[in-house]
Protein backbone atom coordinates (compact mmCIF):
# COMPACT_ATOMS: atom_id res chain seq x y z
CA UNK A 1 0.00 0.00 0.00
CA UNK A 2 1.97 2.96 -1.26
CA UNK A 3 1.77 6.11 0.84
CA UNK A 4 1.53 9.09 -1.49
CA UNK A 5 1.25 11.89 1.09
CA UNK A 6 1.20 12.68 4.81
CA UNK A 7 0.06 15.83 6.60
CA UNK A 8 -1.33 16.76 10.03
CA UNK A 9 -1.29 13.10 11.12
CA UNK A 10 -3.23 11.96 8.05
CA UNK A 11 -1.77 9.25 5.80
CA UNK A 12 -2.90 9.12 2.17
CA UNK A 13 -2.62 5.81 0.31
CA UNK A 14 -3.52 4.27 -3.04
CA UNK A 15 -3.62 0.52 -3.57
CA UNK A 16 -2.61 -1.22 -6.78
CA UNK A 17 -5.46 -3.73 -6.78
CA UNK A 18 -8.28 -1.32 -5.93
CA UNK A 19 -11.64 -1.16 -7.68
CA UNK A 20 -13.37 1.71 -9.46
CA UNK A 21 -14.44 4.46 -8.96
CA UNK A 22 -11.12 6.30 -8.78
CA UNK A 23 -10.33 6.90 -5.11
CA UNK A 24 -7.73 7.09 -2.38
CA UNK A 25 -7.61 6.07 1.26
CA UNK A 26 -7.14 8.57 4.09
CA UNK A 27 -6.16 7.21 7.51
CA UNK A 28 -6.20 9.33 10.65
CA UNK A 29 -5.54 7.43 13.88
CA UNK A 30 -8.11 4.66 14.11
CA UNK A 31 -10.29 6.22 11.38
CA UNK A 32 -10.17 5.46 7.66
CA UNK A 33 -12.19 6.79 4.75
CA UNK A 34 -12.21 6.07 1.05
CA UNK A 35 -12.54 9.31 -0.89
CA UNK A 36 -13.67 9.51 -4.52
CA UNK A 37 -11.33 11.56 -6.70
CA UNK A 38 -13.94 12.90 -9.12
CA UNK A 39 -16.44 14.28 -6.62
CA UNK A 40 -14.25 14.36 -3.46
CA UNK A 41 -16.91 12.62 -1.41
CA UNK A 42 -16.64 9.80 1.11
CA UNK A 43 -17.35 6.47 -0.55
CA UNK A 44 -16.91 4.42 2.62
CA UNK A 45 -15.62 4.80 6.15
CA UNK A 46 -15.38 7.82 8.40
CA UNK A 47 -13.00 10.61 9.32
CA UNK A 48 -13.64 13.22 12.02
CA UNK A 49 -14.98 16.42 10.42
CA UNK A 50 -11.79 18.46 10.86
CA UNK A 51 -9.60 15.72 9.36
CA UNK A 52 -12.06 15.20 6.51
CA UNK A 53 -12.03 18.92 5.75
CA UNK A 54 -8.23 18.91 5.54
CA UNK A 55 -8.28 15.86 3.25
CA UNK A 56 -10.86 17.43 0.93
CA UNK A 57 -8.90 20.71 0.81
CA UNK A 58 -5.71 18.80 -0.05
CA UNK A 59 -7.42 16.58 -2.64
CA UNK A 60 -9.05 19.55 -4.39
CA UNK A 61 -5.63 21.15 -4.81
CA UNK A 62 -4.08 17.91 -6.13
CA UNK A 63 -6.90 16.35 -8.15
CA UNK A 64 -4.84 16.02 -11.35
CA UNK A 65 -1.97 14.36 -9.48
CA UNK A 66 -4.40 11.95 -7.83
CA UNK A 67 -5.85 11.01 -11.22
CA UNK A 68 -2.34 10.50 -12.58
CA UNK A 69 -1.45 8.22 -9.67
CA UNK A 70 -4.69 6.26 -10.16
CA UNK A 71 -3.61 5.53 -13.75
CA UNK A 72 -0.19 4.48 -12.49
CA UNK A 73 -1.79 1.94 -10.13
CA UNK A 74 -3.63 0.35 -13.06
CA UNK A 75 -0.29 -0.04 -14.91
CA UNK A 76 1.44 -1.35 -11.77
CA UNK A 77 3.88 1.57 -12.03
CA UNK A 78 5.53 3.34 -9.09
CA UNK A 79 3.36 6.09 -7.64
CA UNK A 80 4.44 9.70 -7.30
CA UNK A 81 4.51 11.44 -3.95
CA UNK A 82 2.14 14.40 -3.67
CA UNK A 83 2.97 17.55 -1.70
CA UNK A 84 1.32 17.65 1.72
CA UNK A 85 -1.18 20.27 2.79
CA UNK A 86 0.61 23.32 4.18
Amino acid sequence: MPKISFFYGIDIYMYYDDHVPEHFHAIYGEFEAIIGIDNLSVIAGFLPPRALGLVIEWAAAHKNELKENWLLTKNQSPLKKIEPLK
